[in-house]
């Protein structure tokens, strides 16, 4: 059975559903993840070479876990979501930072080419569509600004493929539904249909105006990690 919202519904349905799994979110993340999404957003932040004299946009932040790396590295970090849920369990982790911003990745509420990093981390396949939202991180970098983009991914070998679908299809939405939401838990494996594959996404981008596209692939390639540059 789908979990899947009609089209016309996708943008409130996944707004929904990070408001209600807010407060629970970190805590499934690392207990599925077994702790490695946060080595695989320090890494890719390294690969960004973000440091001091950077300021950099956390887009679809949640709870700001890249805003903080981030911050750890020297730059300067906005984090934006669309979820009230996702920014305020943001401020109770961050107090007194200020730094989350609630808006829309399809209109985002800043000047053009006001930041000189953007990283996004699993958020692609909740947008409602990934190209525009690529044509407002490139409008939203200067010249030269890297982007950063952490995703899941289908692994190509065909045994780490079938143990990855086991895992990400039933036991990630039993594990989630029994400590946090049933639904949601279920929309999130099946969310990854909304993504374009690796040629198709490296178009999107070049079309967006970046270049020099890289893609790693951790988690024997069940994770996407991909870095490209603002031409």
């Amino acid at each position: 059975m789908s979990a899947l919202p009609p089209p016309a519904e996708k943008a409130a349905a996944v707004r929904d559903m990070f408001d209600r799994i807010s407060p629970s979110y970190d805590r499934v993340n690392r207990l599925m993840t077994f702790n490695a999404d946060q080595r695989w957003r320090r890494e890719l932040v390294r690969r960004l070479g973000v440091g001091p004299g950077d300021l950099v946009l956390d887009l679809a932040c949640g709870t700001g876990d890249f805003a903080e790396i981030c911050r750890k590295a020297g730059a300067t970090a906005v984090g934006l979501d669309f979820s009230r849920g996702m920014l305020n369990a943001a401020n109770r982790r961050f107090p007194g930072l200020g730094i989350f911003v609630q808006g829309d990745a399809l209109r985002l509420p800043f000047a053009d080419g006001a930041f000189t990093v953007a990283v996004s981390g699993f958020a692609l396949r909740n947008f409602v569509a990934i190209p525009p939202v690529l044509d407002e991180l490139a409008r939203v970098l200067k010249p030269g600004g890297r982007v950063g983009l952490l995703e899941v991914d289908k692994p190509r070998n065909p045994l780490v493929a079938a143990g990855h679908g086991l895992y990400f299809n039933r036991v990630v939405p039993l594990v989630g539904g029994l400590i946090a939401d049933r639904k949601a838990y279920r929309y999130l494996p099946q969310s990854a249909s909304y993504l374009p594959p690796e040629a198709e996404l490296r178009a999107m981008l070049e079309a967006a105006g970046f270049a020099r596209t890289r893609k790693r692939s951790p988690m024997f390639g069940a994770i996407q990690s991909v870095s490209a540059v603002r031409t």
